[in-house]
């Protein structure tokens, strides 16, 4: 089943703003607040991992999944209000990101390595 996620990042976006206009907590709502609770919540996601050997991360027991599923949620609610107020598409952003990428790490110089590349020059 096929969905338009740039609709479905707006009616979330939508849905995320009459979340907290109904609460009167867009006073609350700036750029710096959400940064700070979106990096609360990946401290969560993090932790969910925090000593996991990579196999177990891997194969998560049906609580820990429920916990990593809820936690992502609260990330992806935290990164979509955060976008919103500040007037970011962030798929336009990802895919804007992503060609960039594919400039900096050329597969043939990179497959299978976890190297830095340098900084791309204008």
């Amino acid at each position: 089943m096929s969905r338009d996620v740039t609709t479905e990042v707006e009616r979330l976006a939508e849905r995320l703003r009459d979340f907290a206009r109904a609460r009167d907590w867009e006073q609350f709502h700036t750029p710096k607040n959400l940064a700070m609770a979106l990096a609360g919540e990946v401290g969560e996601l993090v932790a969910e991992f925090q000593w996991l050997t990579p196999d177990e991360s891997r194969a998560l027991d049906e609580a820990a999944f429920g916990r990593v599923r809820s936690e992502l949620a609260d990330v992806t609610a935290y990164l979509v209000r955060l976008a919103d107020l500040l007037d970011v598409d962030l798929i336009e952003a990802a895919n804007a990101k992503l060609l960039e990428n594919e400039r900096r790490y050329d597969s043939d110089l990179y497959r299978g390595s976890a190297r830095k590349a340098p900084p791309l020059t204008s």
